[in-house]
């Protein structure tokens, strides 16, 4: 049946165009500007706000927030504007359910990861976590994708996938886009949650020969002077480490710890750094530790073969005389 409001080209009527459908094509274009311009907006507010750790965080959860938001007003208006009919926004929810959970999978996935990460506080920006395998820094987090300012692998990982270039916790100057859906395949490391401090080790061989007490007081003193002592604290933090982590103050501060080998003694000496700058503290560490070593007199042991007896050698001349 011929429908009179249907829009004729030649005598050939036009599925689906009419003045109403016309109209709600006007109104939902009229949304998706809407949404783009309070969305501009509420971007270009949050920019305002100055940097800082603090200030970062606040501008990713208002981010977030406002995409949220932007997201629900325009699924709002487009479900108002065409399915004024309960009858037809029943049939077709039924079908766009149906193809979505067949079609996009992995894109319903990856946005559940992204609820997931918010509600759990997996991680904010600013965050250094490894995810799917990328180390780094958190720079950005969308609906369905994480931003990781990659940075280079520690030498205890250095053969891990993929290959770096960069042999510490140093920007590599990529950045690297991970699918939200990662969290539910793979565990997501995080080096600054609630606590921005990890615990580094460096260790030292020592010959058996050498003053093994002179070197454990040196390892000892130069990780005071440059580790995170429990005194550097605030009490905030102070009560978050022993609340969260079960552990007393006294346990950050620098220890050496002893294993003997076949070829060395082994000193490691343990410490806790700042999430960030771990490279310069180590290598200060490193400069000052070899300078005092050198002024004890005590070498680095290594893997060297010494011989303590010779057999004596016979040579036989052609004529059989010796």
């Amino acid at each position: 049946m011929n429908n009179p409001e249907a829009l004729h080209i030649l005598g050939i009527r036009l599925v689906g165009a009419t003045p109403e459908n016309g109209s709600k094509l006007l109104l939902s274009l009229a949304v998706l500007l809407f949404v783009l311009l309070f969305t501009w907006i509420g971007r270009r507010l949050t920019a305002m706000r100055r940097g800082g750790q603090g200030g970062d965080r606040l501008r990713f959860w208002a981010r977030q927030a406002i995409s949220l938001a932007a997201a629900l007003i325009f699924i709002l208006g487009i479900v108002s504007i065409w399915f004024d009919d309960p009858t037809r926004l029943t049939t077709a929810l039924g079908l766009v359910t149906a193809g979505l959970a067949f079609a996009l999978q992995r894109v319903i996935t990856a946005t559940a990861g992204y609820f997931i990460i918010l509600r759990g506080k997996t991680f904010n920006v600013g965050d250094r976590i490894v995810m799917g395998g990328v180390r780094g820094d958190v720079m950005a987090l969308t609906f369905m994708q994480t931003k990781i300012l990659e940075m280079g692998q520690p030498p205890a990982v250095e053969a891990a996938d993929p290959a770096q270039w960069v042999r510490s916790r140093q920007y590599t100057g990529r950045i690297v886009t991970v699918s939200n859906d990662k969290i539910f395949d793979e565990p997501v490391y995080n080096y600054t949650y609630h606590f921005p401090y990890i615990w580094e080790e460096m260790r030292l061989p020592i010959a058996y020969r050498d003053d093994r007490d002179a070197a454990e007081r040196i390892l000892k003193h130069v990780a005071k002077r440059h580790a995170v002592t429990a005194a550097a604290l605030d009490d905030d933090e102070r009560a978050e480490l022993e609340r969260r982590y079960n552990i007393s103050v006294s346990q950050i501060e620098p220890k050496v710890y002893w294993r003997i080998t076949d070829n060395w003694l082994e000193l490691s000496v343990r410490f806790l750094v700042p999430d960030h700058g771990v490279r310069d503290i180590k290598d200060a560490m490193s400069r000052e530790i070899m300078a005092r070593l050198d002024e004890a007199g005590i070498g680095i042991a290594s893997a060297t073969y010494e011989l303590t007896g010779v057999p004596a050698l016979r040579i036989a001349r052609g004529d059989g005389g010796a």
